[in-house]
């Protein structure tokens, strides 16, 4: 096993190192704590702060965790999980991989260990797809629109984008983004998978810990659209009430306004449309939304759980994807995950209406 596999623990060889030394993975998640702990620390850390943590001094170690922290990924099974442990682990590959795509010559005489870009161009087999140019590099289209689809801004639209012969114009830096989707790509690929009874029990505390980690954490940060469609059908039941006219309980005006406010929308916007409910009043909407928001409370509240909307009888409605999630903001993730970006109309942007200019203040 070599330094090099424990880097990049996604390549192909690294994977062939494992079954070389006929690792049993029950074995390890039962006698080698140091790998489970550090599997769970690789899973932990991508959920709360986007990376994978440090590197253990053992290449061992570093190289087992990896296979360890996918069984722990397909054990949680929750979309979020899956989608934040591949973001992490493709982003540190990037980290690395590009911080040695610019060695010194000293280091350039370890080749072994080290990967370069003619590496990796071949283990996702883009060898004959990516032309180094004067500057920056040429993309086949096919290529390019495989591993920019998850991009977004308007810079990696393909009208934007010079394009000659069927090949895309790309700098360096934007080929290491598209290497990073490859890498993602490839440690999401097979996630969740059935994990066999006699490891999963290993990993009993661990999996209830990465749960609870989960419950807790606020699934909202990094999302700011509004696709009202793509809401979960108890978001979308009270959002229809709401814009009907009808007479909402407290706990049901409090779940539609934390899951408005959660998904980015302004105060204004909130006391907006909730203004055509007869139990609308602006001060007091006002007020709650920004008790909410934390902007008058120092709490930030978050959008209630499933288990609350089922309590409060919040939860109607339910579809094949509620049976496989725990959180409204979990189901949105999803949904917003799996469309194509021309159905990703912003409600904000039909009303010519946008929340910049208070996020800003």
């Amino acid at each position: 096993m070599q330094p090099l596999h424990a880097r990049y623990p996604f390549l192909a060889a690294a994977r062939e190192a494992v079954e070389a030394a006929a690792v049993d993975l029950g074995e390890v998640v039962a006698t080698d704590d140091a790998v489970t702990q550090r599997a769970l620390e690789r899973v932990e850390r991508a959920i709360t702060d986007g990376t994978v943590g440090e590197p253990h001094r053992r290449t061992r170690v570093e190289l087992l965790s990896y296979p360890v922290a996918r069984v722990l990924v397909s054990l949680v099974d929750q979309h979020v999980c899956t989608r934040k442990y591949a973001r992490a682990e493709a982003e540190a590959a990037r980290e690395q991989f590009s911080t040695e795509f610019e060695a010194t010559t000293e280091f350039k005489s370890t080749q072994s260990q080290r990967i370069e870009l003619r590496d990796l161009l071949a283990e996702f087999d883009l060898s004959g797809s990516v032309h180094e140019a004067e500057t920056g590099y040429w993309v086949d289209v096919g290529a390019y629109l495989d591993l920019a689809a998850d991009q977004r801004g308007d810079q990696w639209r393909l009208v934007n984008r010079p394009l000659a012969d069927g090949r895309v114009r790309i700098a360096a830096e934007e080929l290491h983004v598209l290497l990073k989707q490859a890498i993602r790509h490839r440690v999401t690929d097979g996630l969740p998978f059935d994990v066999p009874d006699a490891i999963a029990s290993e990993l009993d505390e661990e999996v209830d810990h990465l749960q609870e980690v989960l419950a807790e954490l606020d699934l909202t940060r990094e999302i700011d659209t509004v696709v009202p469609e793509m809401f979960p059908p108890c978001m979308q039941a009270l959002l229809d009430q709401v814009q009907k006219g009808e007479h909402l309980e407290h706990h049901s005006r409090f779940a539609i306004a934390a899951f408005l406010t959660s998904i980015g929308m302004t105060t204004d916007e909130i006391v907006d449309l909730f203004q055509v409910n007869p139990g609308f009043g602006e001060e007091a909407t006002r007020y709650q939304v920004d008790h909410i928001r934390g902007d008058t409370s120092p709490t930030e509240y978050s959008t209630p759980a499933c288990s609350t909307m089922v309590s409060y009888g919040d939860c109607v409605n339910k579809d094949d994807l509620c049976e496989r999630i725990s959180h409204p903001m979990a189901y949105y993730e999803k949904k917003l995950d799996d469309a194509e970006d021309d159905d990703l109309v912003d409600w904000r942007e039909e009303n010519g209406e946008s929340g910049e200019d208070e996020a800003d203040a």
